[in-house]
């Protein structure tokens, strides 16, 4: 995974909850190639390695906001996501948005509940 790229926490523990930033197609500082399924793919390898990095992984996540540059690419990114989260699924919203940083065309954030929370 690459560094943040601004003055942020790419996760924070906040009680027995992870609340991850959104995370973005960024591989070696950055953005893959291949457009949205590319994008996708990376941004949520890049959500499972800070989710694995406290001790959690995608299982853990309930709730996921997704953000694309063009509803057109929905379908795109629900098949990758699908595949990536198998089973199980998460509460999610998807809302377009103008612009991502570094021209990402999806980004992807995430609260995952921890053991031992309530």
């Amino acid at each position: 995974m690459s560094a943040p790229i601004g003055p942020y926490s790419p996760i924070v523990r906040a009680g027995g909850w992870l609340v991850t930033s959104g995370q973005i197609g960024l591989r070696d500082g950055a953005i893959v190639d291949g457009g949205v399924r590319a994008q996708t793919v990376q941004s949520l390898a890049n959500l499972r390695t800070v989710l694995e990095g406290e001790g959690a992984s995608l299982a853990d996540v309930v709730k996921t906001t997704v953000f694309l540059t063009d509803m057109a690419d929905f379908a795109a990114m629900n098949e990758e996501y699908a595949t990536a989260f198998g089973d199980h699924r998460p509460a999610r919203s998807t809302v377009a948005v103008a612009a991502l940083p570094l021209g990402a065309v999806v980004e992807v954030e995430a609260w995952a509940r921890t053991a031992g929370s309530d």
